[in-house]
C-alpha cells in the first residue's frame, strides 16, 4: 500500500510479515488457538532407532541398555541404567493438526558416555559393542530379543544366533550413522563412510539418517516425509527465507494435500512474500479441510482486514464460540468506522474528507488494500493534484483477480477489481492518455457491467476521445474556430482534462486571442503544474501581450527543465532583452549565441563589466594547461546562458588588467554586475562554474 507514493510501512505500521514473525511460537504442545503462526509441531519418535517389531502382531519386547558414564567426558556424563520399553502396538493417528503419528515410547540412548576403543556392535549380544564418537559404550540387547530390520553391513536382516561368532565390525549402511533425537530416515544419499573398522569411531549428531548425512547438516531431507519437509520449512520461515519455506510446504502438500496445517503454514510463507491473494486461498483451503481450525480463521480474518474487506474479515475474526483477539477486533472497528465516513464523503463529493478518512483507514489496519490506495488516488485527482494522484496510482499494491466469494466484494457500490480500473481510467484521461483510459474503463465494464457509475464513465470516455480526435483534425485543417468549439464539447464531459485545455489554447493563439489562450493554459497548469506544452504556449501568449516579466518567468522554468533546448534558450534571451528595454535599462551589444568576447585594454574591460546584466570574466594564460581545458566549456556556457556577457582576458598579454584586478592565479573567474564584482572563483570545477553562471543568469 502506498501513501503519497510511499510504501505503507512508512506510515509507522508494522508490515503484515513483520507482525507474523514477531508473534511466531514454536511450542510443540500447540493447542490450535494462537493465530498468525505456522504450525511447528514436529514428529518426535523419542528414540534414535526404529520401533522393535516381532513377526507376531500385538506383542511387546523390552530391551535393556546399560550405559557407563565418565565425569571427564567433554560432552557431559550420564550415570545409572536406563531401560527402554519398546511397544509393538501398531501406531494410531494423532488427533492434533500436525498430521503426525503417535510414536512408540522409546527412550534415547545416553549421548555422553565414554567409549572403549575397538568394540563394535554385535546383534547377538556378544562381546561386540557400539563405538560412540563422543565417548561411552552401549551393550547390545539380549540374544533372544531381536528387532526386525536389524542392520548389518550387507543390509540383510540378521536372524537369531547368525552373528554370534562375528569378529568383524558391523557398518551402519554406507554412510555416517547419526545418533540422537529425531526421525529415522532410511535410504539417504550414499556418502563417504565415516564408520571405521575395528578402532575407528562412529560420528553421531542430532537426527539419525542411515546411509547418509544428517538432513540438518547436509541441507537435505527425506522428500517422502511431509513432516520432515514441514520441519525444514519452519526452520526457513524462522530465518526469514520465505521462498525456501514456501517450497518445502508445497512439497509437503503435494504428498499430503488433505493436511490443513500444511496449507496454514504455506499461507504464512505467502504472506511473507506479500502474495496476499494466494495466502487467502491457502487459509480458505485449510478451513475447508478443517472447518473448526481456529488459527486459520484468525489468520484469514487478519488478511482480509489488511486487504480492506471488513465484512468478510469480521466473520473470521469473530469466529463463533471463540473469543476474538482484542487488538485485531479494535483494528476491525476502526477501519470500519473510517470506511463508512469515507463512503459518505465521496458520495457528496467532499474530496478533502474522503482523502482524510481513507488515510485513516489505511493507518488503522487496511494497509495492503489496493482499493483504498486507488480511492486515495481518486481523491487527489479531484483535488487537482494530478501528479500526486498518478504517483499514488503507480504505487498501488499488485493484486490478482479475486475468485470465489471474494470476487463479489464491493467498495462504493462497485466490485473491488472494477474500482481500480475505474480510477485508472480517470487519471489516464486527465493526463491525456486517451487510449489507455478507454482500455481501463472497458475492463471495469467487463468486471462490473451493471454498475451505473462505470457505465456513465465509459460513455463519457468514448465521447471525449471522439472530441479530441475531431478537434485535432480541424486544427490541422486550420479551422481553428470550429476546433475550439469541439474541444469545448469534450471539456464539458471532462472538465479536468488538461490536454483539451492546452489544445484549445493553441487554437486561441492562432486566432490572435492571446488572453483566452493564457486563461486556458492556466486551467491546464492548475491540473498539471509541470505541463511543458501549456507553459510554452502561455509564455508565447504573454510575449504577444508584452507581459515580459511573466514570459521570462515561464521561460526560465522551461530553461531549467529543458537545458539543451536552443529554441527555449533563444526565446528566453529575447524576452530578457525586451524586459530590460521595458524597464528603461540600457541594452547594447547583446545578441543570442554570441562568442566569448576577448578584452585586451583596461578601458574596454571597464566598459564591458559596467553592463546591468551579469558579466563573467575568464582570466587566463595561453600557456596554462588548465585554462586550455576549461575554455571549450566556457564556450558551451555562452550558448546555454545567452543573457550573460562572457569575457576573457589573457593576463600575459594584458598585465595591466590582471594587476588592477589582483589576479595572480589562473584560471580565475570573476562575476561583475554594473561594474562591481559580486563573485570570484579560482580554478573552479565545471560544475561549480556552471552553478554560479546559472544563479546569476536569473
Amino acid at each position: 500500500m502506498s501513501h503519497q507514493g510511499k510504501p505503507t510501512s512508512e506510515l509507522g505500521l508494522e508490515t503484515l510479515s513483520d507482525r507474523l514473525r514477531n508473534t511466531l511460537s514454536y511450542d510443540e504442545e500447540d493447542n490450535g488457538i494462537n493465530g498468525n503462526k505456522p504450525d511447528f509441531r514436529e514428529l518426535d519418535l523419542g528414540s534414535p532407532v526404529s520401533p522393535l517389531r516381532t513377526r507376531a502382531g500385538g506383542l511387546t519386547a523390552t530391551t535393556t541398555t546399560t550405559a557407563t558414564s565418565s565425569s571427564s567426558s567433554s560432552s557431559g556424563s550420564v550415570s545409572g541404567r536406563s531401560t527402554a520399553g519398546i511397544h509393538l502396538n501398531p501406531p494410531r493417528k494423532s488427533d492434533s493438526h500436525s498430521g503426525e503419528l503417535s510414536s512408540c515410547s522409546v527412550e534415547s540412548f545416553p549421548s555422553a558416555a565414554r567409549n572403549k576403543p575397538g568394540h563394535t556392535l554385535n546383534a547377538s549380544g556378544g562381546t561386540h559393542q557400539l563405538i560412540y564418537s563422543g565417548g561411552g559404550s552401549v551393550n547390545s540387547p539380549a540374544v533372544n530379543v531381536l528387532p526386525t530390520g536389524n542392520i548389518c553391513r550387507s543390509g540383510r536382516i540378521l536372524k537369531t544366533g547368525m552373528a554370534s561368532r562375528s569378529t568383524k565390525t558391523d557398518v551402519l549402511g554406507s554412510g555416517t550413522g547419526n545418533y540422537g533425537h529425531g526421525s529415522i530416515m532410511r535410504g539417504g544419499p550414499a556418502l563417504k563412510p565415516s564408520v571405521t573398522t575395528e578402532s575407528g569411531p562412529i560420528n553421531y549428531s542430532r537426527g539419525l539418517m542411515v546411509g547418509g548425512e544428517s538432513p540438518k547438516r547436509m541441507g537435505t531431507c527425506n522428500n517422502n516425509d511431509p513432516e520432515e519437509l514441514k520441519r525444514i520449512g519452519n526452520e526457513n520461515y524462522k530465518k526469514g527465507n520465505f521462498a525456501e519455506a514456501l517450497s518445502f510446504y508445497s512439497k509437503a502438500i503435494s504428498i499430503s494435500p488433505g493436511n490443513a496445517p500444511y496449507h496454514f503454514n504455506r499461507a504464512a510463507a505467502l504472506m511473507g512474500l506479500r502474495r496476499l491473494a494466494e495466502a487467502v486461498q491457502e487459509c480458505e483451503e485449510a478451513i475447508r479441510l478443517d472447518p473448526g481450525y481456529v488459527r486459520a480463521h484468525h489468520r484469514l480474518g487478519s488478511l482480509l482486514l489488511s486487504l480492506g474487506q471488513v465484512e468478510n474479515a469480521g466473520k473470521h475474526l469473530c469466529y463463533p464460540g471463540h473469543r476474538p483477539d482484542a487488538v485485531e477486533l479494535h483494528k476491525l472497528q476502526a477501519v470500519e468506522k473510517h470506511l463508512n465516513k469515507c463512503t459518505d464523503a465521496r458520495r457528496v463529493g467532499d474530496w478533502r474528507n474522503t482523502l482524510r478518512e481513507v488515510d485513516a483507514a489505511i493507518v488503522s489496519g487496511a494497509d495492503a488494500s489496493p482499493q483504498l490506495c486507488a480511492c486515495r488516488a481518486e481523491a487527489l485527482l479531484k483535488l487537482h493534484q494530478l501528479d500526486d494522484a498518478f504517483l499514488a496510482l503507480s504505487n498501488i499494491p499488485k493484486f490478482e483477480p479475486y475468485t470465489g466469494s471474494h470476487s463479489q466484494v464491493k467498495i462504493f457500490g462497485m466490485l473491488f477489481e472494477a474500482y481500480i480500473f475505474f480510477v485508472r481510467a480517470q487519471i489516464e484521461l486527465a493526463r491525456g492518455r486517451f487510449e489507455n483510459a478507454f482500455t481501463a474503463i472497458e475492463k471495469a465494464g467487463k468486471v462490473d457491467p451493471r454498475n451505473v457509475e462505470i457505465s456513465v464513465m465509459l460513455n463519457n470516455v468514448r465521447l471525449v476521445v471522439r472530441a479530441r480526435d475531431r478537434g485535432n483534425d480541424l486544427f490541422k485543417s486550420e479551422r481553428f474556430t470550429e476546433a475550439c468549439s469541439v474541444y469545448g464539447e469534450g471539456l464539458r464531459l471532462d472538465p479536468f482534462n488538461s490536454v483539451l485545455y492546452c489544445n484549445r489554447a493553441a487554437c486561441w493563439f492562432k486566432l490572435g486571442q492571446w488572453q483566452r489562450s493564457v486563461d486556458d493554459c492556466n486551467q491546464a497548469l492548475c491540473f498539471q503544474p509541470n505541463y511543458i506544452k501549456a507553459l510554452l504556449r502561455r509564455a508565447a501568449s504573454n510575449c504577444k501581450l508584452e507581459r515580459w516579466d511573466e514570459a521570462v518567468r515561464d521561460y526560465e522554468f522551461l530553461r531549467r527543465e529543458l537545458p539543451n533546448d536552443n529554441e527555449v534558450a533563444e526565446s528566453l534571451f529575447h524576452a530578457q532583452v525586451a524586459l530590460k528595454k521595458s524597464r528603461g535599462e540600457e541594452v547594447y551589444n547583446m545578441k543570442f549565441g554570441g562568442e566569448v568576447e576577448s578584452v585586451s585594454g583596461l578601458e574596454q574591460f571597464r566598459a564591458a563589466i559596467s553592463s546591468p546584466s551579469a558579466s563573467i570574466v575568464h582570466f587566463k594564460a595561453g600557456s596554462n594547461l588548465q585554462c586550455k581545458r576549461i575554455s571549450p566549456f566556457l564556450d558551451t556556457l555562452c550558448i546555454r546562458y545567452p543573457s550573460i556577457n562572457f569575457l576573457k582576458v589573457d593576463v600575459e598579454e594584458s598585465p595591466a588588467i590582471a594587476c588592477v584586478e589582483n589576479v595572480s592565479i589562473v584560471p580565475t573567474f570573476k562575476i561583475y554586475r554594473k561594474g562591481s564584482r559580486v563573485k570570484e572563483m579560482v580554478c573552479p570545477s565545471p560544475e561549480v562554474l556552471e552553478s554560479s553562471v546559472r544563479h546569476y543568469s536569473f
